[in-house]
Parts: structure tokens; C-alpha cells; sequence
């Protein structure tokens, strides 16, 4: 190139740069510093180059230092391929909006949908989720590419409970409006985003369409599809399909079995989930940091105490592992959950590292449910600390001083969280009834069926006190007498929604549910017996796991 004079030429040079970049990056410095006046489509190429490289955190101050080189110089201006690496190497919001004023200064409101997709990704990364949706709005005709940001931003910009179920919803309509344009057709990283709301939302029909999608369409059943259809299934409540998915995968990867073994969690299978655990080792898988997770969880939700913490200890003594703050939460749940309070509290004080707000949250509910106030007030001194704002916190102590009569504790708890503006998540159910989601919060009124729904409660009320059922008014958390308790329970946010899929769904067909909070104890025995009075299978999953209630029983044993 030197000899024949094509050094002097951009497009040959983008290229010896390029290629020069993925071999020896000094080399490719060294020759684009010898280019008298480098045109900013040099400049773009290199950064870019850069930008790919393995070795992340060192390209990318290398990457910025170049964009400054091309800010020096007054014989250049960036342009729309200036910005999308920079954009994806952000390390900071404040870096990123920093260059958005740039974006603004250098190309003003004409810049190119390449541009507005990077900023669209951007923004959702940082969990912006409104300012992408905005952004996205503005390109005039989306590609596939765009698309899939945008519904893979639903999918990972989540905050809270309540924020994915909004999302994800978002993310369904969504993928409504992007079937109506008949240029764009969907393909792997759509039909993951798509298959993950439905997850969120327990939304299975929606599901089950995705699934006959992939097959009907021949798209591909990657890792990534596969793994996204067993969290779906597993999440809808139906773990044979998972398994049956898992099973017909031609190969799977790490993800495939973390998906697996959490769903055998979730559904209270832990012995199949360890029997997992061990198989995927046989298969000469090394375990990662979610796959123990996964495990211990699994452990957790059916009380395998010794058995959960092998798998903590095997960490460090089988793979040479320092277990990280997810794993002591989980150690912490582990021996919290079955009555090793004392032991939980010791485990968590003697960790290597500082306790984050989950895992003092997890001693807190383990204490509420043991009925250990002392190392309940404790956790919560802590989490004032940490998470100042945070309903949940209170909410927990104050629903253990009720339990025990604690009247004047509990205002003192409520009153906490006036003086901080705090207000308590309401309790909602998502049901799924033909194919559509209803959703409901407690003692909820607004629903068109609204007067069926509360006759079919009241009916049902009947048919409990037949059956013997009498209300656990101690789960009530105000100070008022037992017939007024009684009466609360009774529009609780999941009863609401099991009335209305008695009276709108098709006698022989399961009701899934899919609450935002822990279910009471009172709603999971009326569940139980409203399944065997009405002979249906009712699908229940809260905040922690799943409940199959069917012929007067729950799938986890009272153990949850």
C-alpha cells in the first residue's frame, strides 16, 4: 500500500486500520498517527475498531481520547457514525447525556435513525425507560433492528414489582403495533423479548402463540430461545411443557440449565432441581454465579437446609470460588426460612463484606414469620439506614408488632412512614381469562363485571363457613373487631380475581394467577378449599414461588 500510493487514499486505509485493530492495536496506532490529516471517517473507523476490542475498560478511555482528537480539530466535525460505538461504550448516565449535548451541538435535529437507536439503547440501559420510548416514536419507519431495541429495552429496564408488570405489558402492545407493518418480521431477539413479558405477566396464551410462532416461522431455536421459552413456561405455571422444551433442545448451554433448575425451584421441586444441578456437572458444565443461586433458592423453598448449604460451601471448596453477596442472601434466606433465625443473623454478620438492603430484608421476614421481634427490630435499624424510602421495610415490622397485639408499635411503624412520605404497595392479582389479563388490587370495584365478581365472593363465602373455614383475622393489620377483619379478607386482590375466574372462565380450565406480594396465610387456606369445593386447579404465583392448589391441597406443603 505504501509503494503503490494507496496510503494516501481513505477507503483502503479504513481498511488496514480496521484489520490492523483486531491484530495489534498499537500497530493501528501507530499508522494513524502517521496520516498527515485524517478525514473523520478515519477518525470513526478506528474508534469503532477500538470500541470492539476484548479488552473493554482500557479501549474505551482510548476510544474518547480519539473523539477528543477529533473535537481539537477544526478541520473535522463528527458525524452520525461518530456516536453509536460511543453511545454503547458509556460508562456513566452523565457521560452519555454529556454526549447527547453533543449529538444535539454537532448534528442538531437531523441526525439519522442510527443515531436515534443508539440513543433509544442508551437511555434504556440506564433505565430510561419513558425518554427511549419517546425516542423510538420519533423514527418515522422503525427497522427490525429498532424494534428489538425497544422491546428488549422493556425487558431490561425494570425497577420494581410494579414496574414489570407495566412494562412488560408495554412490551405486548408493543409487539402488537410492530405486526401491523408488514416490511418487518420478527426473528430471534423479538421472539425472546416477546417470550420474556410473557413470562413477567404469566401471560400463557400470549406464550403458547409465541412458541407456535418460532415453530410455524422456522426461526431458529437457539440457547437464547429455548432458554426464554422454559423461563416462560416455567413462570406460566407449567413446568412439564418447561421440561418437555428443555428436553427437546438439541444442546444446552449454562443458561438452559440455570432456567431449568429455577424453575424446579419456584414450583417447590428441589430434589429435582439438585438431581439437575448434579446432571449438568456430569456434562462437564461449569457452574456459574446464577446456577448456584438458582440451586440454593431451590433448596430454600422446600427446607433442604444441609443440602443448600453443600452447595454454598462447594463454591469455594469445588470450584475455587469466592461466593458473592447473592449467595450469602441466599444462605441467609436458606437457613431464615426454616426457623434458623439466630444462625441466619450470625451468617450475615460474619460475611467478608458489607450487607446490602436484600439480605438484611431477608432476616426481616424470616424473623416476622418465626416470630423473633428482637432480630426483627434490629434488620429493620438497618434497612432505615440503606433504604430510607422503602415500604416494604416497614410494612414487614409492622405486620409482625400486629401479630402479636402490638397496637401502639404499629402506629408508631405507620407513623414512620407518613413523617417520610412513605405510602405501602397495594396487593394485585393478574389473572389470565381467555387470553386477556385482568388485573386487580384489593377491594377492587372498577372492573366491568364488578357486581357478578362480588356476588360470586359472597357465594363463595358461604360455601367456606360450610366447609369449616374460619378466617385467620391476625393477618388483618389494623386494630378493629373480628367481624370487620373477617370482612377485609374477603377482598383481598387474589380472591377477587379467583371470583371473576370462576364466573368468566370455562369450568375445566386452570386459573393462573400472579400476585405482586406474598399471599397471606388466610387466602392460601381459603385457596386450598375453593379448590376442592369448585373443582378446579388454581395456579397461584406470588412474589416468592408457585402454589398449585387442587383437590383442598398446595403443592408447597405449607412451607413457604
Amino acid at each position: 500500500m505504501v509503494t503503490t500510493g494507496l496510503t494516501h487514499h481513505t477507503y483502503p486505509l479504513s481498511k488496514l486500520l480496521y484489520l490492523s485493530s483486531t491484530l495489534a492495536l498499537p500497530h493501528a496506532l501507530t499508522i494513524f498517527n502517521q496520516i498527515p490529516n485524517p478525514t473523520i471517517f478515519l477518525y470513526n473507523t478506528l474508534i469503532s475498531s477500538v470500541l470492539s476490542s476484548t479488552n473493554r475498560k482500557c479501549e474505551t478511555q482510548l476510544a474518547f481520547s480519539l473523539y477528543e482528537r477529533v473535537l481539537w480539530d477544526k478541520t473535522i466535525r463528527p458525524n452520525s457514525h461518530t456516536y453509536p460505538s460511543l453511545f454503547k461504550a458509556c460508562g456513566s448516565h452523565l457521560h452519555g447525556l454529556a454526549l447527547h449535548a453533543h449529538v444535539l451541538k454537532f448534528l442538531g435535529l437531523a441526525y439519522d435513525d442510527f443515531v436515534q437507536t443508539s440513543l433509544l439503547n442508551f437511555y434504556a440501559k440506564y433505565g430510561k425507560l419513558g425518554v427511549a420510548r419517546c425516542l423510538f416514536d420519533q423514527i418515522r419507519s422503525p427497522d427490525l433492528a429498532t424494534w428489538n431495541s425497544m422491546l428488549s429495552a422493556y425487558g431490561s429496564g425494570v425497577t420494581s414489582e410494579e414496574e414489570d408488570t407495566s412494562v412488560s405489558m408495554e412490551a405486548l402492545c408493543l409487539f402488537t403495533e410492530m405486526q401491523k407493518n408488514p416490511l418487518v418480521k420478527p426473528n430471534e431477539v423479538t421472539l425472546v423479548a416477546l417470550v420474556s413479558a410473557c413470562a413477567n405477566l404469566g401471560a400463557f396464551c400470549q406464550g403458547i402463540w409465541a412458541h407456535v410462532y418460532v415453530l410455524k416461522y422456522n426461526i431458529k431455536l437457539n440457547y437464547y430461545v429455548g432458554t426464554a421459552l422454559i423461563d416462560m413456561y416455567s413462570k406460566c405455571g407449567c413446568l412439564d411443557l418447561a421440561y418437555q422444551m428443555f428436553d427437546e433442545l438439541p444442546e444446552r448451554d449454562i443458561l438452559c440449565y440455570n432456567a431449568m433448575i429455577g424453575g424446579f425451584g419456584i414450583h417447590g421441586y428441589g430434589h429435582k432441581a439438585l438431581q439437575l444441578f448434579e446432571k449438568m456437572k456430569f456434562q462437564r458444565l461449569v457452574p456459574d454465579d446464577v446456577t448456584f443461586v438458582v440451586t440454593m433458592c431451590a433448596c430454600s423453598h422446600v427446607g433442604l437446609v444441609d443440602e443448600g448449604c453443600k452447595v454454598f460451601e462447594s463454591i469455594n471448596e469445588d470450584y475455587g470460588k469466592e461466593p458473592k453477596l447473592e449467595h450469602y442472601g441466599c444462605l441467609i434466606d436458606l437457613l431464615g426460612r426454616a426457623g434458623r433465625v439466630q444462625e441466619a443473623e450470625e451468617k450475615l454478620k460474619g460475611m467478608p463484606m458489607k450487607p446490602n438492603a436484600i439480605l438484611w430484608r431477608s432476616l426481616l421476614g424470616a424473623a416476622r414469620v418465626h416470630g423473633n421481634l428482637q432480630v426483627g427490630e434490629i434488620a429493620l435499624k438497618h434497612l432505615l439506614e440503606l433504604e430510607p424510602e422503602t415500604s416494604g421495610n416497614y410494612v414487614l415490622l409492622s405486620n409482625m408488632y400486629a401479630s402479636i397485639n402490638r397496637w401502639e408499635d404499629v402506629k408508631r411503624v405507620r407513623k414512620l412512614m407518613k413523617d417520610h412520605g412513605i405510602n405501602k404497595m397495594p396487593g394485585s392479582s393478574l389473572v389470565e381469562v381467555n387470553g386477556a389479563m385482568h388485573q386487580f388490587l384489593i377491594g377492587d370495584k372498577t372492573h366491568l363485571w364488578s357486581k357478578r365478581i362480588y356476588s360470586k365472593l359472597e357465594e363463595v363465602g358461604k360455601r367456606l363457613q360450610q366447609y369449616g373455614h374460619k378466617p385467620r383475622t391476625k393477618e388483618v393489620l389494623f386494630d378493629i373487631d373480628e367481624e370487620e377483619k373477617e370482612h377485609a379478607l374477603t377482598y383481598h386482590s387474589e380472591r377477587l380475581a379467583i371470583a371473576f375466574a370462576l364466573v368468566a372462565s370455562d369450568s375445566t380450565a386452570p386459573i393462573r394467577i400472579i400476585k405482586n406480594l406474598r399471599v397471606c396465610s388466610d387466602c392460601h387456606e381459603s385457596t386450598k378449599l375453593i379448590s376442592k369445593i369448585y373443582g378446579r386447579e388454581i395456579i397461584v404465583r406470588d412474589r416468592i414461588r408457585f402454589h398449585h392448589f387442587k383437590n383442598g391441597t398446595c403443592s408447597c406443603r405449607d412451607y413457604w
